[in-house]
């Protein structure tokens, strides 16, 4: 993915292609931004999978991810940190956009401070062991979603969503026709649909008043 096709899917607000992609690509409600106001970011995944209380792979991924990349992080471990803030650092420092992590973190101040956004459960002050080897860039779970190498991960303050990476030109290209019809439509053009729309459904309900 270049710079200008991730700038393009930046451009875009999460609840669009959340509206068009569906539940089913959207991460749980856990895997938040730990410090805010966070900026939107777009790259393609770089995946990890770490098991429970360790973080070796992911401390091996900063240094291989490419730049724009945004590392996501198979953990579901909420007893010890993944990274901390000098993994953020050199992570940002190699160009990484962002992690987006099924487990915790520790350092919020230094990343606070660094601008590097995470998205991640929580945080943490104990960090995990460093044993657990495991291949990179295979198919991960995070926040409930499958995530593939290559696939378009958009995060902003509403979450995190997935694009295929097989769909990311036709997703994006129904994004911006989306953008566009509704930047044509006035508040009040909205209400009226909307209006017509809620009473059909009442009325088809049965509902009285």
């Amino acid at each position: 993915m270049t710079d200008t096709e991730a700038e393009a899917f930046a451009g875009i607000p999460t609840t669009t292609f959340a509206d068009l992609l569906g539940r089913a690509h959207v991460m749980d409600i856990g895997i938040r931004p730990l410090w805010g106001p966070v900026p939107r970011v777009a790259g393609p995944a770089f995946t990890v999978s770490c098991p429970p209380g360790d973080n070796l792979m992911l401390h091996a991924a900063i240094h291989r991810a490419p730049s724009g990349s945004v590392i996501v992080v198979e953990s579901g471990d909420l007893d010890f940190a993944l990274a901390g803030g000098n993994v953020c650092a050199v992570a940002q420092r190699n160009g990484v956009a962002a992690f987006v992590a099924d487990g915790l973190i520790r350092d919020l101040g230094e990343v606070r401070e660094l601008g590097f956004p995470v998205f991640a459960r929580g945080i943490i002050p104990i960090p995990g062991a460093k044993k657990a080897v495991r291949p990179l860039n295979q198919p991960v779970r995070c926040g409930g979603v499958r995530v593939e190498s290559g696939d378009v991960v958009v995060a902003d303050e509403e979450g995190v969503v997935v694009v295929p990476a097989a769909r990311a030109e036709e997703v994006l290209r129904a994004a911006r026709a989306k953008l566009a019809k509704e930047a044509e439509e006035t508040l009040d053009d909205w209400e009226k649909a909307h209006r017509a729309r809620i009473d059909e459904l009442l009325a088809a309900g049965g509902f009285e008043g």
